[in-house]
């Protein structure tokens, strides 16, 4: 199916967003599981996983469209150098990525595209699950201090 290269070339912006967060988020588990923290290391792959998910269904989107999914630009990645700095650089990943989804389905609601609305709409749930997760992680840091936070999050 002919998609509308508007739409085409904002699922591929939010596709270069998906793949960098894979590999922030990949850095950030594997340093959580090499200093020991089990638990972050857990949640943080997990993440990671979602955001797979997604740049996989924003190809499928992209190829349905008719489009040719670009996977060899990332944008900045952000590694933080310890746990507090790894938590904000992945919500603010997180609080531009709803920014983008946003706009990207105001884009596919104009342009009268449902099924690419549909599926951003599916995504920008599991966008605010992530930033929600990271903001109580943010939270806990503050209300426990980050020493007693990360021994929770210890083997």
């Amino acid at each position: 199916m002919q998609g509308n290269q508007k739409v085409i070339d904002a699922l591929n912006e939010l596709l270069a967003d998906e793949l960098t967060a894979i590999n922030q988020y990949m850095v950030h588990s594997e340093m959580c599981d090499n200093w020991g923290y089990e638990r972050l290391h857990g949640a943080i792959e997990k993440t990671a996983i979602d955001e797979m998910k997604h740049a996989e269904k924003l190809i499928a989107r992209i190829l349905f469209l008719d489009g040719r999914p670009v996977v060899s630009e990332l944008k900045v990645i952000n590694i933080g150098g310890e746990v507090k700095a790894m938590i904000e650089n992945d919500a603010a990943a997180e609080r531009h990525a709803i920014e983008m989804y946003n706009v990207a389905i105001r884009l596919c609601h104009e342009l009268r595209d449902g099924g690419s609305r549909e599926l951003l709409e599916d995504i920008l749930e599991d966008e605010e699950r992530h930033l929600d997760w990271r903001e109580a992680q943010r939270d806990q840091i503050a209300q426990m201090g980050v020493e007693n936070y990360l021994s929770v999050q210890a083997k």
